[in-house]
């Protein structure tokens, strides 16, 4: 007997989302899901905001699921020593320091059992500028065990600013830090996600261990420690479908990736492109998505070489570059970029 059309449909749905909840060990051992937040429940800012039932929708998948959500600050310690962490494991970070973090999300992660790092930009939190935390809330959390992490004074965009703006920045915000907290944090996130080479050098000579954009994609022991990617979440992003592919995402890993640096001059678009591990699958089954123009043209040179042709060059400002390949589990592999065209002169 012949089934219906939308039961066949249905099982093969069952099917997929079977075999991309199965767990695979091999495969995500080295690698964990770092998910970054700003603003819980602030409707008038949706680009940075989530809403109050996007967000208990997460941590109920993530209670539910097949995750282990463990701290920051653990992950990459287990990531750089090279020690084995479950698959699907799971990293919250939080940005700015919105007083609806307090007030929000803290309530409802404590709540659920689950950790998370907070990265606090110091300047509006020393201006007691509305709807920010203050310090003795951040203490109180610290005290509870948050994490607490360094996202500059004031917030800049650091490619664009000069060598001495950005290193009085990072010392301003360490030594209020030290000033509040007692101790200086020893991780950090980018403003905005924008590093390039010379951010990345600052970040860490000034004694972070490591450092975190807001690039899509897994942290995995190939990541560089000055530049580990996250996936921001909001309210046009946030819908648990996606929160499902994004947690269950598995990393791709790459070498000589070019151009190394995020800050885009004269050539512009860039000659993006990048090296293939040799464990990754077919290639020809990748796509690639630029904001300014959608899906982009993908090259293979050789057996492991992908070449990104954009058509039209990069706006002022931030755009992102996002390739992805559907492993043979089912899961989702992702690598993203974010490049920044600056001024033409550091201020």
């Amino acid at each position: 007997m012949k089934r219906p059309l939308h039961r066949l449909r249905r099982l093969a749905e069952v099917a997929l989302l079977a075999a991309i909840l199965a767990p695979d060990i091999a495969l995500a051992a080295d690698s964990a899901v770092i998910l970054m937040y700003h603003r819980f429940g602030e409707t008038k800012f949706p680009s940075t905001n989530i809403r109050l039932e996007q967000f208990e929708a997460h941590i109920a998948e993530l209670k539910s699921g097949p995750y282990r959500v463990l701290p920051v600050a653990e992950i990459v310690r287990k990531i750089r020593a090279g020690t084995a962490l479950p698959d699907r494991t799971v990293g919250i970070t939080v940005d700015d320091g919105y007083l609806s973090v307090y007030q929000q999300a803290w309530p409802r992660l404590r709540a659920a059992g689950l950790p998370f790092t907070l990265f606090v930009a110091t300047d509006p939190i020393d201006r007691g500028t509305s709807g920010y935390m203050d310090w003795n809330q951040i203490r109180e959390m610290k005290s509870a065990g948050v994490g607490i992490g360094a996202h500059t004074a004031s917030h800049l965009h650091m490619i664009p600013a000069s060598d001495t703006r950005v290193a009085g920045e990072l010392a301003k915000s360490g030594a209020r830090f030290k000033a509040e907290l007692g101790a200086r944090p020893d991780l950090f996130a980018y403003p905005y996600g924008e590093a390039g080479t010379r951010e990345r050098r600052l970040a860490l000579g000034s004694g972070y261990r490591a450092a975190f954009g807001q690039h899509s994609g897994v942290f995995h022991k190939s990541s560089e420690p000055s530049y580990i990617p996250r996936f921001a979440l909001n309210e046009n992003f946030g819908e648990i479908g996606r929160f499902r592919l994004v947690v269950n995402t598995l990393p791709m890993p790459v070498s000589d990736v070019a151009p190394r640096d995020a800050g885009i001059g004269a050539v512009n678009p860039p000659n993006f492109g990048f090296t293939v591990s040799d464990d990754i699958g077919n290639l020809k089954r990748m796509g690639c998505f630029a904001t300014n123009e959608g899906r982009a043209r993908v090259e293979i040179l050789g057996d492991r070489r992908v070449e990104v042709r954009l058509k039209n060059p990069l706006p002022p400002g931030r755009s992102r570059i996002n390739c992805t390949l559907r492993d043979k589990s089912g899961r989702w592999r992702w690598l993203g970029t974010i490049f920044y065209v600056p001024p033409k002169s550091r201020n």
